[in-house]
């Protein structure tokens, strides 16, 4: 009984030593950012966080790294999204209080999880933050380096989901949906649309909109296959209607329609 109770007092203990580090970290990108109006400090505290992805034997670093890269997509996209709105502004300050609170829920709530569901969750956070967050700042970029960054964000949570699964062409099907993503990435960055939320000084670009609703679709598809054998139309079909009317209601109506343009 005794051995519980200092097992209980010691799990207790380092939970909420993880929780309050989680915090400190959330609230000490935000302090860098709107003081020092650089990301790049910022960006290097992320770095610096992940230290324990090293501290293992050197055969270790790549699993670990691939482990680590959709938490640090959620973390540059964070930050990135964070510089972008550190403007004179009485909307910024609430917004980016805001997302601080998120990232903190991130790390401390959504991220340690390991469920299936918490897994998909996961990726898709990712994937929309990594590519909002880019479109934000991708006029500064050439072509070519949107599309890399893109791709990159499409492999890290493909492969996030499908390491879930018993796969054997992990590799190739991560690459094919990040080749997908590229794509996208590479037409959106021709004509970037964005969508501004009344009374939030936040722009969500439509490709990431899109992306989002593929990787839907795409998913969908891929579990009805890993769990049947067959895709099964009941398991595909609402997810694929919703989708392809959110792509058609973006792609016909809402770009004729006033809207931000990155």
């Amino acid at each position: 009984m005794e051995f519980l109770r200092a097992f209980r007092r010691r799990s207790f203990l380092s939970n909420s030593i993880y929780v309050l580090l989680n915090l400190l970290l959330a609230t000490a990108l935000f302090f860098l950012v709107i003081t020092l109006e650089s990301p790049v400090p910022a960006f290097l505290l992320v770095v610096l966080s992940k230290w324990r992805v090293l501290a293992v034997r050197p055969r270790y670093w790549l699993s670990n790294i691939q482990a680590n890269l959709v938490d640090f997509t959620v973390s540059l996209g964070f930050v990135t999204l964070l510089y972008s709105l550190n403007q004179p502004s009485q909307e910024a300050a609430p917004l980016q209080i805001a997302l601080t609170v998120l990232y903190a829920a991130w790390l401390i709530i959504l991220k340690p999880k390991s469920t299936k569901r918490s897994i998909v969750s996961q990726a898709s956070v990712a994937l929309f933050i990594g590519i909002t967050a880019l479109f934000s700042i991708a006029h500064i970029w050439p072509a070519s380096v949107v599309t890399l960054v893109t791709a990159l964000i499409g492999y890290v949570t493909a492969r996030h989901v499908l390491a879930q699964y018993d796969e054997d062409q992990l590799q190739l099907l991560s690459l094919m949906w990040a080749l997908v993503v590229a794509e996208i990435g590479w037409i959106g960055y021709h004509w970037t649309i964005a969508y501004t939320i009344p009374g939030i000084n936040l722009a969500i670009p439509q490709v990431a909109i899109i992306v989002m609703c593929l990787a839907l679709i795409a998913y969908k598809i891929y579990d009805s296959y890993a769990s049947h054998k067959r895709v099964r139309a009941s398991d595909v079909l609402v997810p694929t209607l919703f989708s392809v009317s959110v792509i058609v209601v973006l792609l016909v109506l809402f770009n004729y329609v006033k809207t931000g343009i990155i």
